[in-house]
Protein backbone atom coordinates (compact mmCIF):
# COMPACT_ATOMS: atom_id res chain seq x y z
CA UNK A 1 0.00 0.00 0.00
CA UNK A 2 1.18 3.41 -0.88
CA UNK A 3 1.86 6.42 1.69
CA UNK A 4 0.89 9.97 2.01
CA UNK A 5 3.78 12.55 2.27
CA UNK A 6 3.74 16.37 3.21
CA UNK A 7 5.24 17.87 0.24
CA UNK A 8 4.25 21.59 1.13
CA UNK A 9 2.36 24.06 3.13
CA UNK A 10 0.70 27.09 3.09
CA UNK A 11 -1.61 30.25 4.87
CA UNK A 12 -3.28 32.94 4.20
CA UNK A 13 -4.45 35.46 6.84
CA UNK A 14 -6.33 38.57 6.44
CA UNK A 15 -5.10 41.84 6.90
CA UNK A 16 -7.63 43.21 8.87
CA UNK A 17 -6.22 43.24 12.54
CA UNK A 18 -8.66 43.54 15.20
CA UNK A 19 -7.39 44.00 18.60
CA UNK A 20 -8.49 43.00 22.18
CA UNK A 21 -9.09 46.79 22.61
CA UNK A 22 -10.52 47.23 19.98
CA UNK A 23 -13.33 44.48 21.02
CA UNK A 24 -13.55 46.62 24.30
CA UNK A 25 -15.77 49.45 22.36
CA UNK A 26 -18.75 47.07 21.70
CA UNK A 27 -18.88 44.67 24.40
CA UNK A 28 -18.43 44.66 27.70
CA UNK A 29 -14.88 42.77 28.28
CA UNK A 30 -11.11 43.90 28.70
CA UNK A 31 -8.35 43.23 27.25
CA UNK A 32 -6.50 41.75 30.20
CA UNK A 33 -9.52 39.81 30.57
CA UNK A 34 -9.35 38.26 27.05
CA UNK A 35 -5.74 37.67 27.32
CA UNK A 36 -5.40 35.82 30.45
CA UNK A 37 -8.92 33.57 30.19
CA UNK A 38 -7.93 32.72 26.02
CA UNK A 39 -4.30 33.95 25.53
CA UNK A 40 -5.67 36.09 22.61
CA UNK A 41 -4.71 39.72 21.69
CA UNK A 42 -6.03 39.98 18.32
CA UNK A 43 -7.49 38.38 15.34
CA UNK A 44 -7.94 38.70 11.48
CA UNK A 45 -11.38 39.64 9.63
CA UNK A 46 -12.14 39.04 6.53
CA UNK A 47 -13.04 42.42 4.90
CA UNK A 48 -13.67 43.96 1.13
CA UNK A 49 -16.10 40.84 0.09
CA UNK A 50 -13.12 38.09 0.62
CA UNK A 51 -15.08 34.56 0.97
CA UNK A 52 -13.94 31.43 2.86
CA UNK A 53 -12.78 30.39 -1.09
CA UNK A 54 -10.49 33.25 -1.84
CA UNK A 55 -8.71 32.98 1.72
CA UNK A 56 -8.76 28.81 0.76
CA UNK A 57 -7.00 30.21 -2.69
CA UNK A 58 -4.70 31.96 -1.16
CA UNK A 59 -3.19 29.48 1.11
CA UNK A 60 -3.54 26.31 -1.41
CA UNK A 61 -0.99 28.85 -3.57
CA UNK A 62 1.43 29.00 -1.52
CA UNK A 63 1.07 25.45 -0.63
CA UNK A 64 1.49 24.32 -4.58
CA UNK A 65 4.20 27.02 -4.95
CA UNK A 66 6.25 25.23 -1.89
CA UNK A 67 5.42 21.46 -3.77
CA UNK A 68 6.88 23.16 -6.86
CA UNK A 69 3.40 21.97 -8.35
CA UNK A 70 0.64 22.92 -10.34
CA UNK A 71 -2.57 23.03 -9.48
CA UNK A 72 -3.61 20.80 -12.61
CA UNK A 73 -1.61 18.24 -11.31
CA UNK A 74 -3.90 17.68 -8.52
CA UNK A 75 -6.18 14.51 -7.90
CA UNK A 76 -8.05 15.83 -5.29
CA UNK A 77 -9.61 18.53 -3.37
CA UNK A 78 -10.70 18.79 0.24
CA UNK A 79 -11.63 21.01 2.01
CA UNK A 80 -12.69 21.53 5.72
CA UNK A 81 -14.21 24.08 6.56
CA UNK A 82 -18.19 25.54 8.58
CA UNK A 83 -18.37 28.58 6.79
CA UNK A 84 -18.47 27.75 3.55
CA UNK A 85 -19.31 30.86 0.73
CA UNK A 86 -22.48 29.17 0.36
CA UNK A 87 -24.67 25.48 1.19
CA UNK A 88 -23.72 24.59 -1.88
CA UNK A 89 -21.91 24.24 -4.71
CA UNK A 90 -18.94 23.21 -2.00
CA UNK A 91 -15.97 25.35 -1.25
CA UNK A 92 -13.49 22.65 -2.61
CA UNK A 93 -15.10 23.30 -6.19
CA UNK A 94 -15.33 27.06 -6.06
CA UNK A 95 -11.43 26.14 -4.71
CA UNK A 96 -11.12 24.25 -7.53
CA UNK A 97 -12.08 26.46 -9.97
CA UNK A 98 -9.94 29.21 -8.72
CA UNK A 99 -6.85 27.17 -9.11
CA UNK A 100 -7.55 26.08 -12.11
CA UNK A 101 -7.04 22.38 -11.10
CA UNK A 102 -9.36 20.72 -13.58
CA UNK A 103 -8.92 17.02 -13.04
CA UNK A 104 -9.00 16.55 -9.24
CA UNK A 105 -12.27 15.22 -7.73
CA UNK A 106 -13.51 18.07 -5.40
CA UNK A 107 -15.76 17.79 -1.73
CA UNK A 108 -15.83 19.57 1.72
CA UNK A 109 -15.94 17.96 5.21
CA UNK A 110 -18.14 19.53 7.83
CA UNK A 111 -16.18 18.40 11.45
CA UNK A 112 -16.35 21.67 13.26
CA UNK A 113 -12.67 22.72 14.06
CA UNK A 114 -11.37 19.35 13.93
CA UNK A 115 -12.33 19.54 9.77
CA UNK A 116 -8.67 19.85 8.47
CA UNK A 117 -7.99 16.60 10.30
CA UNK A 118 -10.67 14.78 9.23
CA UNK A 119 -10.06 16.46 5.05
CA UNK A 120 -6.28 15.00 5.79
CA UNK A 121 -7.83 11.78 6.58
CA UNK A 122 -9.87 11.76 3.86
CA UNK A 123 -7.00 12.14 1.74
CA UNK A 124 -4.45 9.92 3.23
CA UNK A 125 -6.42 7.06 2.13
CA UNK A 126 -7.25 8.43 -0.82
CA UNK A 127 -3.34 8.05 -2.30
CA UNK A 128 -2.95 5.13 0.69
CA UNK A 129 -5.22 3.38 -1.73
CA UNK A 130 -4.04 4.30 -5.00
CA UNK A 131 -7.28 6.80 -5.76
CA UNK A 132 -4.89 10.07 -6.21
CA UNK A 133 -1.27 10.78 -6.70
CA UNK A 134 -1.30 14.19 -5.28
CA UNK A 135 -3.75 15.63 -2.87
CA UNK A 136 -4.82 19.30 -1.53
CA UNK A 137 -6.19 19.54 1.93
CA UNK A 138 -7.19 23.04 2.97
CA UNK A 139 -8.90 24.09 6.87
CA UNK A 140 -10.33 27.71 5.69
CA UNK A 141 -13.17 29.64 7.47
CA UNK A 142 -14.64 33.12 7.97
CA UNK A 143 -16.12 32.73 11.47
CA UNK A 144 -16.93 36.40 11.42
CA UNK A 145 -19.72 35.77 9.77
CA UNK A 146 -20.94 33.39 12.37
CA UNK A 147 -19.87 35.36 15.27
CA UNK A 148 -22.92 36.79 17.61
CA UNK A 149 -20.65 40.02 18.33
CA UNK A 150 -22.80 40.31 21.06
CA UNK A 151 -21.55 37.28 23.19
CA UNK A 152 -18.96 38.52 24.93
CA UNK A 153 -17.84 34.77 25.76
CA UNK A 154 -17.61 33.63 22.25
CA UNK A 155 -16.75 36.59 19.93
CA UNK A 156 -13.19 37.47 21.55
CA UNK A 157 -12.10 34.04 20.22
CA UNK A 158 -12.63 34.32 16.97
CA UNK A 159 -10.88 34.69 13.59
CA UNK A 160 -11.05 34.08 10.10
CA UNK A 161 -7.83 32.73 7.95
CA UNK A 162 -6.65 29.36 5.39
CA UNK A 163 -4.29 26.96 5.71
CA UNK A 164 -3.26 24.08 3.17
CA UNK A 165 -1.10 21.40 2.54
CA UNK A 166 0.05 19.43 -0.49
CA UNK A 167 0.32 15.23 -0.48
CA UNK A 168 1.69 13.37 -2.58
CA UNK A 169 2.11 9.54 -2.97
CA UNK A 170 5.22 8.35 -1.90
CA UNK A 171 6.87 4.46 -1.54
CA UNK A 172 9.51 5.40 1.44
CA UNK A 173 8.88 5.03 4.94
CA UNK A 174 8.11 8.79 5.59
CA UNK A 175 4.90 10.67 5.87
CA UNK A 176 1.96 10.19 7.33
CA UNK A 177 2.17 7.35 10.13
CA UNK A 178 -1.38 7.86 11.55
CA UNK A 179 -4.13 9.00 12.18
CA UNK A 180 -6.90 8.70 14.62
CA UNK A 181 -10.29 10.56 14.49
CA UNK A 182 -13.34 10.49 17.05
CA UNK A 183 -17.11 11.49 17.30
CA UNK A 184 -19.64 11.92 20.43
CA UNK A 185 -22.67 13.55 18.99
CA UNK A 186 -24.07 13.22 22.73
CA UNK A 187 -21.93 16.46 23.62
CA UNK A 188 -23.23 18.35 20.90
CA UNK A 189 -25.09 20.55 23.10
CA UNK A 190 -21.75 22.30 24.26
CA UNK A 191 -21.07 23.69 21.22
CA UNK A 192 -23.72 24.72 18.38
CA UNK A 193 -25.15 26.74 15.62
CA UNK A 194 -28.60 28.74 15.92
CA UNK A 195 -30.45 30.17 13.28
CA UNK A 196 -31.09 33.98 13.45
CA UNK A 197 -34.41 33.51 12.18
CA UNK A 198 -34.24 36.39 10.10
CA UNK A 199 -32.91 39.34 12.84
CA UNK A 200 -30.14 40.82 12.03
CA UNK A 201 -27.19 40.75 14.87
CA UNK A 202 -25.02 43.37 15.88
CA UNK A 203 -22.06 44.29 13.24
CA UNK A 204 -19.01 44.52 14.37
CA UNK A 205 -18.79 48.71 13.86
CA UNK A 206 -15.36 48.99 13.94
CA UNK A 207 -14.42 46.42 10.72
CA UNK A 208 -15.99 48.31 7.78
CA UNK A 209 -16.28 46.13 4.94
CA UNK A 210 -16.89 42.66 6.57
CA UNK A 211 -18.36 40.25 5.13
CA UNK A 212 -22.16 39.31 5.41
CA UNK A 213 -23.38 37.54 8.48
CA UNK A 214 -24.59 33.59 7.72
CA UNK A 215 -27.96 33.00 8.56
CA UNK A 216 -26.79 31.29 11.94
CA UNK A 217 -24.47 31.80 14.55
CA UNK A 218 -22.34 29.84 17.29
CA UNK A 219 -23.23 28.96 20.69
CA UNK A 220 -20.71 27.31 23.19
CA UNK A 221 -20.95 26.22 26.83
CA UNK A 222 -17.36 26.80 27.57
CA UNK A 223 -16.86 25.48 31.06
CA UNK A 224 -18.02 21.56 30.02
CA UNK A 225 -16.69 21.76 26.87
CA UNK A 226 -12.91 23.08 28.44
CA UNK A 227 -12.58 20.02 30.65
CA UNK A 228 -13.86 17.55 27.96
CA UNK A 229 -11.32 19.28 24.84
CA UNK A 230 -8.99 18.38 27.54
CA UNK A 231 -9.93 14.91 27.97
CA UNK A 232 -10.38 13.88 24.31
CA UNK A 233 -7.26 15.54 23.27
CA UNK A 234 -4.93 13.83 25.76
CA UNK A 235 -6.57 10.42 24.72
CA UNK A 236 -6.69 10.96 20.81
CA UNK A 237 -2.65 11.89 21.45
CA UNK A 238 -1.90 8.84 23.44
CA UNK A 239 -3.83 6.43 20.77
CA UNK A 240 -2.40 7.93 17.55
CA UNK A 241 1.24 7.80 19.38
CA UNK A 242 0.98 4.33 20.25
CA UNK A 243 -0.34 3.33 16.61
CA UNK A 244 2.41 5.37 15.24
CA UNK A 245 5.09 3.12 17.95
CA UNK A 246 5.76 6.62 18.61
CA UNK A 247 6.90 8.13 22.51
CA UNK A 248 6.18 11.34 23.66
CA UNK A 249 10.01 12.31 24.15
CA UNK A 250 10.28 11.42 20.31
CA UNK A 251 8.05 14.78 19.32
CA UNK A 252 9.61 17.07 17.73
CA UNK A 253 6.94 19.32 17.68
CA UNK A 254 3.34 19.00 18.32
CA UNK A 255 1.10 22.20 16.42
CA UNK A 256 -2.72 21.87 18.38
CA UNK A 257 -5.98 23.43 17.18
CA UNK A 258 -5.25 27.00 18.73
CA UNK A 259 -8.81 27.21 20.67
CA UNK A 260 -7.61 28.42 24.20
CA UNK A 261 -3.86 28.81 25.68
CA UNK A 262 -5.35 27.11 28.59
CA UNK A 263 -6.28 24.29 26.84
CA UNK A 264 -3.04 23.80 25.00
CA UNK A 265 -0.97 24.50 27.87
CA UNK A 266 -3.17 21.38 30.08
CA UNK A 267 -2.72 19.27 27.64
CA UNK A 268 1.50 19.64 27.45
CA UNK A 269 1.21 19.64 30.51
CA UNK A 270 -0.46 16.08 30.87
CA UNK A 271 1.74 14.67 27.66
CA UNK A 272 5.10 15.79 29.40
CA UNK A 273 5.58 18.45 26.34
CA UNK A 274 8.36 21.27 26.78
CA UNK A 275 7.06 25.03 26.04
CA UNK A 276 9.54 24.63 22.80
CA UNK A 277 7.83 21.78 21.42
CA UNK A 278 4.64 23.24 20.87
CA UNK A 279 3.62 26.28 18.28
CA UNK A 280 1.11 27.86 18.99
CA UNK A 281 -0.56 31.24 17.25
CA UNK A 282 -3.66 31.82 19.04
CA UNK A 283 -2.07 35.48 20.35
CA UNK A 284 -1.85 36.62 16.79
CA UNK A 285 -4.94 34.89 15.16
CA UNK A 286 -7.41 33.36 17.63
CA UNK A 287 -9.12 30.64 17.59
CA UNK A 288 -10.09 30.10 13.33
CA UNK A 289 -11.18 26.86 13.69
CA UNK A 290 -10.21 24.12 10.99
CA UNK A 291 -7.78 26.50 9.44
CA UNK A 292 -6.05 27.06 13.11
CA UNK A 293 -3.70 23.83 12.49
CA UNK A 294 -2.65 24.04 8.74
CA UNK A 295 -2.00 28.15 9.86
CA UNK A 296 0.39 27.21 12.58
CA UNK A 297 2.13 24.47 10.80
CA UNK A 298 2.74 26.69 7.31
CA UNK A 299 3.93 29.10 10.05
CA UNK A 300 6.04 26.88 11.54
CA UNK A 301 7.79 25.44 8.74
CA UNK A 302 8.39 28.87 7.35
CA UNK A 303 10.14 29.71 10.56
CA UNK A 304 12.57 26.13 10.28
CA UNK A 305 11.05 24.74 13.45
CA UNK A 306 11.00 21.02 11.49
CA UNK A 307 13.50 18.94 9.92
CA UNK A 308 13.56 15.88 7.59
CA UNK A 309 12.53 12.51 9.83
CA UNK A 310 11.37 15.26 12.84
CA UNK A 311 7.98 13.54 14.34
CA UNK A 312 5.33 16.17 13.90
CA UNK A 313 1.76 15.61 16.19
CA UNK A 314 -1.40 17.87 14.96
CA UNK A 315 -3.99 17.50 17.02
CA UNK A 316 -7.66 19.13 17.43
CA UNK A 317 -11.56 19.04 18.99
CA UNK A 318 -14.25 20.54 17.62
CA UNK A 319 -17.88 20.68 16.99
CA UNK A 320 -20.03 17.60 16.95
CA UNK A 321 -17.82 16.88 18.92
CA UNK A 322 -15.22 15.24 17.03
CA UNK A 323 -11.51 15.21 17.77
CA UNK A 324 -8.45 13.61 16.11
CA UNK A 325 -4.95 13.80 15.58
CA UNK A 326 -1.63 12.60 13.08
CA UNK A 327 1.65 12.27 13.44
CA UNK A 328 3.63 12.52 10.88
CA UNK A 329 7.52 11.82 9.95
CA UNK A 330 8.08 14.98 8.27
CA UNK A 331 9.69 15.05 4.82
CA UNK A 332 10.93 18.39 3.22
Amino acid sequence: MYKAKVVGAGSYSPETIVTNRDLEKVVDTSDAWITRRTGIKERRIATGGLLTSDLATRAAQQALGQAGMDAQDLDLVVVGTVTPDRQFPSCACLLQEKLGARKAASMDVSAGCSGFIYALSVANNAIRCGEAQHALVVGAEVLSGVTNWADRGTCVLLGDGAGAVVLSRTDEDTGIKAIHLRSDGSFGHLLYSVDQNGTPRQALEIVPGAGEPKPFYLVMDGKPLFKKAVECLEEITRWTLDKAGVKVEELALMVPHQANIRIINALAQRLGLSEDKVYTTIERYGNTSSASIPTALAEAVSMGRLAPRDKLLMVTFGAGLTWGASLVEWSI
